[in-house]
């Protein structure tokens, strides 16, 4: 049985998203209609290439997984008062470290122990990545938005180097494929979906996410970290140490983006690649801002974005490809201007209903 608290964070991660989707809705018509076309015909394109089909449901399921991972990244980070906009770095790192564990194990490594190895390992690189701003911040004051977006540029280009030098197969730009082989592969593990790049990476990052709301809301660890995320110095007034909850925040915020580096390393090639998420730790800032900061709320909000990115393919022939993008734009304001009125709504209705 549901308490009225979980029905109130429900409603909080739900609503919103749901505004801001049926005014995106408002405006694409709009747009749709200026380019000349019907947006019946745009969106039922759209459906029929993404949700409609195997193929492009598999592949908005594949999107969605590496959106899961860095919005939970930049939400769990926003829970605690921090901006983490390095989850771009941290992603790659993650993607990284699994693909030079799986060169590593031997190829006959059995995969119930190539597979958590290789997740560990993107876990481990990510956390690292994200405990250096969080250490800066606590130690010496450093603003934790600064040290992330220059530590994208020092990771990525730390990492392409170290792949250019030293590890790239010849004539690429990307690692040799896992010694491993097919036993750490997560394609292997769910149905093809018709070719697609789906895989059981997409459980993972569900369970991440359940993982995540159990720590924010059940355990004494989240609510500090939403103590100090509400209000920093009360929450050091009764007793809770905020440099160590900033540091241990950023770690697993860290942690998680570089989880988001096994759906492409362990699922879809099986090898690292410079550039092979491109945007997705960008995109996972747009995922936990409309997602509410909240676990449910950011695994909703990856499928709609996943979904607007999959269907921008399935309509360029109708529409410009720049129409996804500003839908996605338009979906991120509104969510912005929807959350104080739904608020106010609820909160209206909620006072009614007590009277």
């Amino acid at each position: 049985m549901t308490t009225p608290a979980t029905r109130r964070r429900v409603e909080e991660a739900l609503l919103p998203p749901l505004v801001a989707l049926l005014v995106a809705l408002v405006v694409g018509d709009i747009l749709i209609i200026l380019v000349g076309q019907s947006p019946s015909a745009v969106f039922s394109l759209m459906l029929s290439g993404t949700w409609g089909n195997w193929y492009g449901f598999g592949q908005v399921l594949y999107k969605a997984t590496t959106l899961i991972c860095t919005g939970l990244a930049v939400s769990f980070a926003l829970r605690a008062g921090l901006f983490n906009i390095g989850a771009e770095g941290q992603l790659a790192a993650g993607g990284f470290a699994a693909a030079v564990m799986g060169l590593v194990l031997p190829a006959g490594t059995p995969g119930l122990l190539a597979v958590p190895i290789c997740i560990l390992g993107a876990l481990a690189a990510g956390g690292v990545v994200g405990a250096i701003p969080g250490v800066m911040k606590a130690r010496f004051g450093a603003h934790e938005v600064i040290v992330t977006i220059m530590l994208n540029f020092i990771v990525l280009a730390l990492l392409n180097w170290i792949v250019a030098s030293h590890l790239h197969v010849p004539e690429t730009l990307h690692t040799p494929d896992m010694r491993a082989g097919t036993v750490a592969r997560l394609m292997d593990w769910v149905p093809a979906f018709h070719g697609s790049a789906v895989n059981a990476s997409l459980f993972i990052a569900l369970a991440a996410a359940g993982v995540v709301g159990w720590m924010l809301f059940r355990t004494r660890a989240g609510y500090e970290l939403r103590a100090v995320g509400l209000q920093p110095d009360a929450a050091e007034y009764g007793g809770v140490t905020v440099g160590t909850v900033w540091m241990k925040a950023f770690l697993i915020s860290g942690a998680l983006a570089g989880l988001g580096g096994i759906n492409y390393v362990l699922g879809y090639k099986y090898y690292y690649e410079e550039g092979f998420a491109a945007g997705s730790g960008f995109l996972g800032i747009a995922v936990a801002l409309v997602g509410r900061n909240h676990p449910l709320g950011v695994v909703i909000a990856a499928f709609l974005f996943a979904t607007l990115s999959q269907g921008g393919l399935a309509i360029h022939a109708l529409v410009p490809k720049q129409m996804v993008e500003v839908l996605q734009g338009v979906v991120i304001l509104a969510v912005a201007a929807a959350v104080p009125e739904v608020r106010r709504l609820v909160m209206g209705a909620r006072s009614g209903a007590a009277t």
